[in-house]
């Protein structure tokens, strides 16, 4: 058994904290870590070079790097910034990559100040990512390099700077030189942020937290950090720690220990641990349902005066993974009820947008998931300081590929310089959040039999994170087995295949490593298509929930192995949202083939597809594999997840729609998900009998002989022989109005801050009508601005920018923003031709 005791740090981004107990403690920051930080994001310059979104080749200029460079013809903008999601989409484009024109060479340019005062201050830039392979200058001069797209690093510019003058940082990079199995966006797509530091001070992400004998009554907390003197002078420098409460982690409740000063000599270049451990009486435990954060107040100060201070925001829990009695959260048992989820944020791209990820975030939680996986690579930080706060676990994941690439230019091309590098950034950014509970060095890596790598990349993590499990995500399963590689993880990650773990129970050189679905179902379907005696039809999939790759399983069947194998520690659903690329089953990704690595028959059979999907090249751009859309609108499988993950859960969920003007008299199956345990179905006030479930075995109801008859269907579910839940279709009359349904009725004015508002074709008593896809135009009035349009159509090639959008199965969305420092109200407005009725909303700014 793995027993795992741990504490970590939430990135506090953008939220001010108010210090109560201690006049003499930083009492705000602005995000996790040295303390004197400014977001950098705006007034940047902006020109593409490399391919261009129309597939032209634009040469590049040279001494774009050099400060005297003329810019002013550049584009300006502000961070963050995805170049491609604005297309325009290309039919011709691969649907791997969602058809958006992403390749490409981005030079951004930035001119700024730092004061004369500051000449005694190391000066950093911070990076939340650059898609791909940055490159940074300073006033000409050459500062460093970081390739990988998908994690955060620093860069010192201390020595190129002009103190009381005007300086340019110029960042190029470059997606011409990067391949992908899925949109990865470009740019600076992530935050940058400008920091400043006395030469001694604590180091990048230098902060490491973690508990022991944690209890109800106490805990013991261990503090290290790591302090560094970049000065050019020998030093004594003294460091001291104060932990307080932080009831939300954004607020700073009572202080509740500190630790002894401790002081020491540094000589220039070199660093010191410091150490120190404390007990927290009736610690504030974080789980799920109660995500208690605590912050730690770290400074180092020189006898000269000189201080620096950083902040940590951390929770304190207990993990324990076991092979046969699953995952433990602070003793209790937790069934880890997951989704996997790419980066890309739908119609807005991946430029991180703090309101679009946490409504993402959100949306799962309602659904009843309590874990996400960063497929296939490391997250914005702010994924994790949201899981944080709402009380969401990470399965934090490094690589696509290590030596042996999927694509020719993937990370495979990084690995050999690059793979140690890029696993510490992660675990030292990452280690100390406490909703990170375990670690992936890869996903259906091509080495995943390699003993030696896998070995090498596991130890990499365990030196700089003892504290966590390492696991790999295994589409050969029994290859990593017999190969011994997977010897070296603590946990067994397994995407699909399951039907053989009766005889993985029985394998005695793996009985004592914990399981866990790393991938499970990859259903597929369209939002609202219902199809009878098919499954697939003009690029869209059936939404009853039957339809799955040859390595998939329907939701249905995954639930049925997890009640037959209840040690499993849980699974990751591919995928929770829709996501831009990856369109199977009308995907013509070779890299599918590995799925079936050892079965001869189901390759000759998938190449045969593959080859006519390309001959075909269909429209698809986006996956069919989410739970729900790209919009974040429900598919009918959410509801299916929900009456699994949610049993205390009122709810029952009915489909199809009830809209088939042409199958009157006809046969008409339904489907009903529900949290009970029996219901009854009624047609126009008829009962068409009772159903009831099979522990274990069913997790739908399905009354399979309807003859469709307009009118009103209605489920009534049961629980313990007690009513439970209704839910209740009707016919459609004919389209008459447009409705506009904001998920809130304000938005902040900061500049930043997203509002979703979805559009439904409704009749005269507001009933959507569910095959209603009329062209709708959006505009809008006041101080804001119509950020992005969708409407989760996987074949819809209109760019996202447009403010024309057709209804797909009588729903679009419309998402705005309100400008930097605007007051009042903003006006959204939806019409159409025809005799729709268009909507109108307001919004205000706070």
């Amino acid at each position: 058994m793995i027993m795992i005791y741990r504490t970590g740090i939430m990135f506090a981004l953008v939220c001010w904290l108010l210090c109560t107990v201690r006049a003499s403690a930083q009492s705000s920051f602005l995000r996790e870590g040295n303390g004197d930080v400014t977001l950098f994001d705006a007034n940047w310059r902006f020109a593409r070079f490399g391919t261009q979104a129309d597939g032209t080749v634009k040469a590049e200029t040279t001494g774009m790097e050099q400060s005297g460079f003329a810019d002013g013809g550049w584009e300006q903008l502000d961070l963050p910034h995805d170049w491609a999601i604005a297309g325009p989409f290309r039919i011709e484009l691969s649907g791997n990559t969602g058809k958006l024109p992403w390749k490409g060479i981005g030079w951004y340019r930035k001119q700024f100040e730092i004061p004369e005062q500051d000449k005694d201050k190391k000066i950093f830039l911070d990076f939340d990512g650059a898609m791909a392979y940055a490159k940074v200058w300073v006033n000409g001069h050459y500062v460093g390099t970081w390739p990988y797209g998908y994690n955060s690093f620093r860069m010192d510019i201390t020595p190129y700077l002009q103190f009381g003058q005007k300086n340019v940082v110029a960042v190029r990079l470059d997606t011409d030189s990067w391949d992908s199995r899925w949109y990865p966006g470009a740019g600076l797509y992530r935050h940058v942020w400008l920091v400043k530091t006395a030469p001694v001070h604590t180091a990048h992400w230098g902060t490491c937290i973690t508990a022991s004998n944690i209890s109800e009554n106490k805990a013991s907390v261990k503090l290290d950090v790591r302090v560094e003197n970049q000065g050019n002078v020998p030093v004594k420098a003294f460091v001291n720690t104060v932990i307080y409460t932080s009831p939300d982690g954004k607020k700073i409740g009572r202080k509740v220990a500190a630790t002894s000063e401790q002081s020491f000599e540094l000589s220039p270049g070199s660093f010191r641990n410091a150490s120190a451990e404390l007990t927290l009486d009736h610690p504030v435990l974080w789980s799920l349902e109660h995500p208690g954060l605590y912050i730690a107040q770290t400074t180092v100060h020189t006898p000269e005066g000189r201080k620096d201070s950083y902040n940590t925001v951390f929770g304190i829990r207990k993990l324990e993974f076991t092979p046969r009695d699953g995952f433990r959260l602070n003793g209790k048992r937790v069934d880890i009820k997951g989704v996997c989820l790419h980066s890309d944020m739908g119609a807005i791209g991946t430029a991180i947008n703090i309101t679009a990820l946490r409504r993402q975030l959100t949306i799962m939680k309602n659904m009843g998931c309590n874990a996400i996986r960063t497929s296939h690579n490391p997250p914005a930080p702010e994924l994790l300081e949201l899981a944080d706060q709402m009380g969401l676990l990470v399965w934090d994941e490094s690589f696509d590929a290590w030596k042996h690439g999927k694509r020719k230019n993937d990370y495979n091309k990084l690995f050999p310089e690059w793979h140690e590098k890029d696993l510490v950034a992660m675990v030292h950014r990452d280690r100390n959040h406490p909703a990170v509970i375990m670690w992936s060095i890869g996903n259906e890596v091509m080495d995943q039999q390699d003993v030696a790598i896998t070995k090498e990349l596991t130890d990499i993590v365990h030196r700089e994170d003892p504290t966590r499990p390492v696991s790999n995500a295994y589409n050969d399963p029994d290859g990593g087995r017999n190969s011994g590689a997977a010897m070296a993880l603590d946990v067994m990650g397994v995407n699909y295949f399951f039907s053989q773990q009766s005889k993985w129970d029985q394998d005695e050189r793996y009985k004592n490593k914990p399981t866990m679905g790393s991938e499970t179902s990859s259903c597929v379907s369209s939002r609202g298509e219902y199809f009878f005696g098919e499954n697939y039809h003009n690029y869209q999939v059936t939404s009853y929930d039957v339809a799955w790759p040859g390595w998939g399983c329907s939701p249905d069947e995954q639930f049925r192995i997890n009640a037959k194998h209840p040690h499993l520690l849980g699974e990751f659903v591919w995928t929770g949202f829709d996501y831009l690329g990856e369109p199977t089953p009308f995907n013509s990704d070779e890299t599918n083939l590995l799925n079936f690595r050892t079965d001869t028959a189901k390759r000759r059979e998938l190449e045969k597809a593959l080859e006519e999907i390309r001959r075909k090249n269909p429209p698809s751009r986006s996956s069919y594999f989410g739970i729900v859309d790209l919009c974040g609108f429900p598919k009918d499988r959410f509801y299916n997840y929900q009456a699994h993950w949610r049993p205390e859960y009122p709810m029952a969920h009915i489909m199809p729609h009830w809209n088939w003007p042409g199958r009157i008299d006809s046969l008409v199956p339904v489907h009903v998900y529900t949290s009970g345990d029996k219901a009854e179905l009624f047609l126009n006030g008829k009962s068409l009998g009772m159903k009831a479930k099979r522990p274990g075995i069913d997790f739908r109801l399905v009354w399979d002989s309807v003859i469709y008859q307009p009118g009103e269907l209605k489920v009534v579910a049961y629980k313990n022989g007690k009513y439970w839940a209704t839910d209740v279709v009707k016919t459609a009359g004919e389209a008459s109005a447009l409705l506009l349904k904001p998920e809130s009725e304000t938005v902040s004015g900061d500049g930043i801050s997203l509002c979703y508002i979805t559009l439904l074709v409704v009749d005269k008593n507001k009933v959507m009508v569910p095959g209603a896809h009329p062209l709708v135009k959006f505009s809008m009035e006041g101080p804001g601005e119509i950020v992005a349009t969708d409407n989760g159509d996987a074949t819809s090639l209109v760019s996202f920018k447009s403010t024309e959008r057709l209804a797909y199965n009588g729903m679009a969305q419309v998402i705005i923003r309100a400008k930097k420092g605007a007051t009042g109200v903003i006006k959204v407005s939806a019409a159409s031709e025809g005799n729709l009725k268009m909507a109108t909303q307001k919004i205000n700014i706070h």
